[in-house]
C-alpha cells in the first residue's frame, strides 16, 4: 500500500475511530485500525467486536493498492503532531511508514488478513422508519438509560415497532422515558440498542441514513460511514404496564418556572418537595441534614386543593432540558403516586420520593 493523503483527512478519520478501538490490550488486533485501498478509495475500520465503524474517503492520491493495520492510538498521536499538508503512508516489511517533509515514523503492523470482519448488510432487513427522527429522539431519552445494571436490557433503549406506530423507550427503574411516533411501519419488531451504541450514533449521524438489522446487530449506513453494534438480547420491561392509565390532574406549566425554583433548592439538595397551589408553586428542600431551602414562584393554576409531591430534581431537569417547547404538562395522581411529564410526543413517568 502506498498513498498520499491530506493530514486533516486522516485526523478526522482516526479521531472518529478512537471510540471503537480496544484500548485495554495493545497486543490484540482490535487495538489497531484496519486500512484498505479499494476501488479508488481508502477504507478505515475499527472494532472491539461489540461495536464497529468503517469510514471511507476518496480524498487521496493512490500509488499502490493494499491493506495494512496500525495501532489506532499511536497513529492518531503522530498525525496530530504533524503539520497541515499531505502525508505519505506506505507499507514495507510488516511495518507502516508515515512521512511528511523531514518527519518519518515506522509502526509495526498485525496481519491485516486477520482483522475481524464486519457484519454484511446488503441482504439484511431494513428498518422502514424515519431514521433522522429516531436519531434525534435518542438525545431525549439518553439520560434515562441505566448504567451497569445487572439486567443487561436496562443498559439500553427499546425500539418497539408496531404496525401503526413505534415507540422509543428507556428506564432506570426510577423513571421511564418514551417518545411515541404515530406512523405506520407495517410490522411488529423489538430491538434493544446498547447505551454505548446510542452515544456513538449521536456523534456520527445528522441526516437521513439507512438502518439494517438482524437478531444480533443494528447496522447504520451513510455516505461515508458504516456503523454496527451488537443488540442487547433480553426482555425489556413491559413499559405499557408502567404508564398510568388515567391522570387525575393535568397542569400546563412554563418550564422556566420549574427550572427557576428547582435551581434555588439545588444549592442545598437535589431532593425537593413541590407544592402546587392555586396561585403559586412552592419549592422546599427534602434534606437529610439540618440545611433548609425554600422558594416560590407565582402562577395561577386551575386547582382548588393543594397538591404536593417529592421529587429527585435531576429527573425533572433531565426532562426539561430536552424539550423544545416553552410549556409542558405535569400529570399528577396524588401525593405519592407516579407522575407524568409530557411535551409533544415525549413523556417521562417518574417515581416520586415518598413524603
Amino acid at each position: 500500500m502506498n498513498i498520499t493523503i491530506p493530514n486533516s483527512v486522516l485526523d478526522n478519520i482516526f479521531t472518529s475511530l478512537q471510540p471503537f478501538l480496544d484500548k485495554k490490550d495493545s497486543s490484540q488486533i482490535t487495538s489497531h485500525i484496519y486500512l484498505e485501498i479499494r476501488d479508488g478509495q481508502l477504507i478505515c475500520k475499527a472494532t472491539d467486536f461489540e461495536i464497529g465503524l468503517s469510514v471511507t474517503t476518496d480524498a487521496l492520491n493512490i500509488k499502490e493498492d493494499g491493506i495494512a493495520t496500525v495501532n489506532g492510538k499511536q497513529v492518531l498521536d503522530i498525525i496530530k503532531r504533524l503539520k497541515e499538508g499531505d502525508v505519505n503512508l506506505y507499507t514495507n516489511n510488516e511495518n507502516l511508514h508515515i512521512q511528511q517533509n523531514k518527519s518519518s515514523f515506522k509502526l509495526p503492523m498485525f496481519n491485516a488478513q486477520e482483522f475481524p470482519t464486519f457484519p454484511e448488510y446488503e441482504n439484511l432487513a431494513k428498518l422502514e422508519i424515519n431514521s433522522l427522527e429516531l436519531i434525534t429522539s435518542m438525545k431525549k431519552i439518553f439520560p434515562v438509560i441505566d448504567n451497569n445494571n445487572q439486567r443487561r436490557e436496562l443498559n439500553g433503549a427499546l425500539l418497539d415497532i408496531k404496525e401503526y406506530s413505534y415507540n422509543f423507550i428507556a428506564t432506570d427503574t426510577k423513571r421511564l422515558a418514551m417518545i411515541k411516533f404515530d406512523k405506520p411501519s407495517g410490522k411488529n419488531l423489538s430491538l434493544i440498542f446498547p447505551k454505548r451504541a446510542i452515544t456513538e450514533i449521536q456523534k456520527l449521524f445528522f441526516d437521513q441514513v439507512e438502518l439494517f438489522f438482524n437478531e444480533q446487530n443494528i447496522i447504520i449506513k451513510s455516505q461515508n460511514y458504516v456503523f454496527f453494534s451488537q443488540l442487547i438480547n433480553g426482555k425489556f420491561p413491559d413499559y405499557e404496564k408502567i404508564l398510568p392509565k388515567e391522570i387525575a390532574t393535568e397542569l400546563v406549566i412554563p418550564k422556566a418556572k420549574i427550572i427557576e425554583g428547582i435551581k434555588v433548592i439545588n444549592s442545598v439538595t437535589n431532593d425537593v418537595k413541590i407544592t402546587f397551589k392555586s396561585n403559586e408553586i412552592l419549592f422546599e428542600s427534602l434534606s437529610q441534614n439540618n440545611s433548609e431551602a425554600k422558594t416560590q414562584v407565582e402562577m395561577e393554576l386551575p386547582i382548588t386543593e393543594e397538591i404536593e409531591v417529592g421529587v429527585n430534581s435531576r429527573h425533572i431537569l433531565d426532562f426539561l432540558t430536552q424539550i423544545d417547547t416553552a410549556d409542558f404538562t405535569w400529570g399528577l395522581n396524588g401525593k405519592n403516586a407516579p407522575f407524568v411529564l409530557k411535551s409533544e410526543n415525549f413523556s417521562t413517568v417518574v417515581m416520586p420520593i415518598i413524603i
